[in-house]
């Protein structure tokens, strides 16, 4: 065992090189999503999901991961009573027949040690487009009250909503929307 251990460092092979793919699941408390569009060009509107669900694995010696995430669109919050159901409508998400939007990566793409971006499936509607995410945060830390590693993540994607069946007054209300995912998760 010595002699393999003597033979992997005089290679220059790191042992963090054979590290095991860490699975993380989100916390209900600290993950959500969001979504921002131009009402006529008078304001951005943001909007959440309060219920939003997300697990990944991520390998940071290989540089690989997978994401998945499932958003509740009944959870839709937009500040108004009113506008909720309006979303939840036909025009909009149909929460009646479509209960979540949902995203699968297909691949991690990481700059240095870190994910930057996340090329995946995003499904609204029973329509699903490829998505790339763009990391704009990703941290991991032993959890000072769980006590057990955790990490968290803020991503973005620019789609469109016309793509979606989900277009009516488009370009009046924007055709383009933001959406945000931040998560928090605890290793499993």
């Amino acid at each position: 065992m010595k002699k393999i251990f003597a033979l992997l460092v005089a290679a220059g092979i790191s042992m963090s090189a054979f590290a095991a793919p860490e699975t993380f699941t989100s916390d209900a408390n600290h993950t959500f999503s969001s979504f921002s569009y131009s009402h006529f060009g008078y304001s951005m509107q943001t909007s959440r999901f309060n219920n939003t669900t997300a697990k990944f694995t991520v390998d940071r010696a290989a540089k690989t991961g997978s994401v998945e995430a499932t958003i509740d669109t009944k959870s839709v919050d937009t500040g108004s009573k009113l506008f909720d159901g309006h979303i939840q409508g036909e025009d909009f998400l149909d929460t009646g027949k479509f209960p979540t939007i949902t995203y699968k990566s297909t691949k991690v793409n990481f700059k240095g040690d870190v994910p930057s971006t996340i090329d995946g499936n995003l499904t609204i509607k029973g329509i699903t487009k490829p998505v790339t995410l763009t990391v704009t945060n990703f941290h991991c830390a032993d959890h000072p009250m769980m006590k057990k590693m955790a990490c968290g993540a803020n991503a973005t994607a620019k789609i469109k909503r016309t793509e979606f069946n989900a277009g009516k007054y488009a370009p009046n209300v924007g055709d383009e929307v933001t959406l945000t995912l931040a998560i928090e998760a605890i290793k499993e």
